[in-house]
């Protein structure tokens, strides 16, 4: 696939931890070019080394150290193709609209869009081909647009989860019911994330808004476009029923997730066969070649105590998911233990891979 030698970005909530990933996996992109980056007005028109409390493992960028700070107002990222959005709920969505009306291409980590029916939900391993609503997304703003839109990538939980379910949907059909607990970084919670006190020598069963999340997201994702393609299905020609339970655990980066399925498939696959799928599973991210996709997108560990946070979400930089543990479940049918970096391909990368997919699809015009 060939992909053009520039395309300019700009960044949204450049300053949070959010934002400073984007900056870190875009500062050596291949085609990626940060030209505005966007804050609060209390950081507009300064230094974004001046302003940024910047907690990334590598120095800012000498690329985007002396960049001036942009409010986040569309007319200082015109020039950009594609804007990525880190920006908090809280004032994540009348900015998107306003950048999306002045047509501009939103690629958004937010929460705020996730459930507009026209709005692709999209995880770049499973299903860029709801990007096909965009055309209808525009469509339907007054006055229609030719290049704004607005895309949303999931929730971090729900990314690694729905992966490894695409990949046995893909290979044995529908599923019918999927249990999940998961165990989740506390940089989910973002900067300076959860009180110390609360968390050290400690497990909080309960993360506000979470477990809702992930079972309505699951379904937006796995499930297709109705058929007049204006709208999505939410998996309802095959229901699935989501039951999740989320706690946040002191580990720093990675959510591991425990997983148990059962197919709608009678008899169900075996442990063989469903590995063998998980293995093999290739996703559209990986035959456009985009520079962000993983080698593997399932790597399917042997070691009967892998996945780990700690060992293994650094691999593929974050960007594939790791499953282990794969073995027959004596209530449903198979369970799992399933582990995403989820400040990667959880957050950044994802907007990062779904922006490298619409270039190549030509849903951006560059």
């Amino acid at each position: 696939m060939s992909f053009p030698q520039e395309v300019k970005v700009g960044v949204l909530g450049a300053t949070g931890t959010v934002g400073q990933r984007f900056i870190v996996l875009l500062s050596n992109h291949p085609f990626f070019r940060i030209h505005a980056l966007g804050a609060s007005s209390r950081s507009a028109g300064q230094p974004y080394g001046k302003v940024t409390k910047w907690k990334q493992t590598i120095p800012v960028p000498k690329g985007v150290r002396d960049m001036i700070v942009q409010e986040c107002k569309s007319d200082a990222f015109k020039e950009c193709a594609v804007v990525f959005s880190g920006l908090d709920a809280e004032v994540a969505g009348d900015i998107e609209l306003e950048f999306r009306a002045a047509e501009l291409a939103v690629f958004s980590n937010a929460k705020n869009h996730r459930r507009d029916p026209v709005v692709p939900l999209i995880v770049p391993l499973v299903n860029p081909s709801h990007l096909s609503i965009i055309p209808h997304q525009r469509s339907l703003q007054s006055p229609a647009l030719s290049k704004g839109f607005i895309v949303t990538n999931a929730n971090c939980s729900t990314t690694g989860l729905v992966v490894p379910l695409a990949a046995l949907e893909q290979a044995f059909g529908p599923l019918e019911l999927v249990v999940v607990s998961t165990l989740q970084a506390i940089s989910g919670a973002g900067y300076p994330g959860v009180p110390s006190l609360d968390i050290m020598d400690n497990i909080v069963p309960h993360i506000g808004g979470e477990e809702e999340k992930m079972e309505w997201e699951t379904t937006k994702i796995l499930g297709g476009l109705t058929d007049d393609g204006k709208g999505f299905d939410l998996h309802e020609k095959s229901p699935l029923r989501v039951s999740a339970t989320c706690t946040r655990v002191p580990v720093i980066e990675g959510h591991t997730e425990c997983v148990s399925v059962r197919f709608s498939r009678r008899p169900p696959p075996s442990v063989g066969q469903a590995r063998e799928a998980l293995e093999k599973f290739i996703t559209e991210a990986q035959q456009l070649q985009c520079p962000s996709a993983p080698e593997q997108a399932i790597y399917v560990h042997d070691e009967v105590d892998r996945p780990q946070p700690r060992l293994d979400r650094d691999f593929q930089k974050g960007a594939g998911v790791n499953v282990g543990r794969l073995r027959e479940c004596k209530v449903l049918d198979l369970k799992f233990v399933v582990l995403v970096n989820n400040v990667n391909l959880g957050a950044a990368t994802s907007s990062i891979m779904n922006a490298e997919i619409a270039v190549a699809k030509k849903v951006i015009d560059v």
